[in-house]
């Protein structure tokens, strides 16, 4: 969750735009050429996975007949769209509360990612840090 800062080229919102890094879904290319990237999931995302749950959105979108809003011009960053989760806390309360997940993939795997998820939350909380050992030490 921390590549996705402002200036880092990592996406920060929901928005999509013709060849804007600072989008999360970004069209480039042209005629035969025109693609869409999804650039929200990292290099340690299962591609499988991440496939299946773009395609779910989609699907979902149009059973649901949402309207695309409209292309981001500019700069995603400095916009009010909105944001991706900031923290593995926060992803974990949205798939908790959501339920299109849960429609795409049952419950059986959202409990199993959410498990997954809980357990490494955890484990981090745990976790001293160096920057909490050294403010901790500089207080002492």
């Amino acid at each position: 969750y921390k590549r996705f800062a402002a200036g880092s080229w990592a996406p920060t919102t929901l928005a999509w735009g013709h060849d804007n890094r600072t989008c999360g879904f970004r069209i480039v290319g042209h005629g035969q050429h025109l693609r869409t990237e999804s650039r929200i999931p990292g290099a340690d995302a299962n591609p499988y996975l991440c496939f299946a749950a773009l395609l779910a959105a989609g699907l979902h979108g149009v059973e649901q007949k949402l309207k695309l809003p409209p292309e981001f011009k500019g700069n995603a960053y400095e916009s009010d769209v909105q944001r991706f989760p900031g923290s593995l806390r926060d992803a974990i309360g949205l798939l908790e509360r959501g339920t299109m997940a849960r429609q795409a993939f049952g419950d059986d795997v959202i409990d199993h990612y959410l498990n997954y998820a809980r357990t490494e939350q955890s484990l981090f909380d745990k976790v001293v840090t160096n920057y909490e050992r050294e403010r901790l030490f500089e207080r002492g």
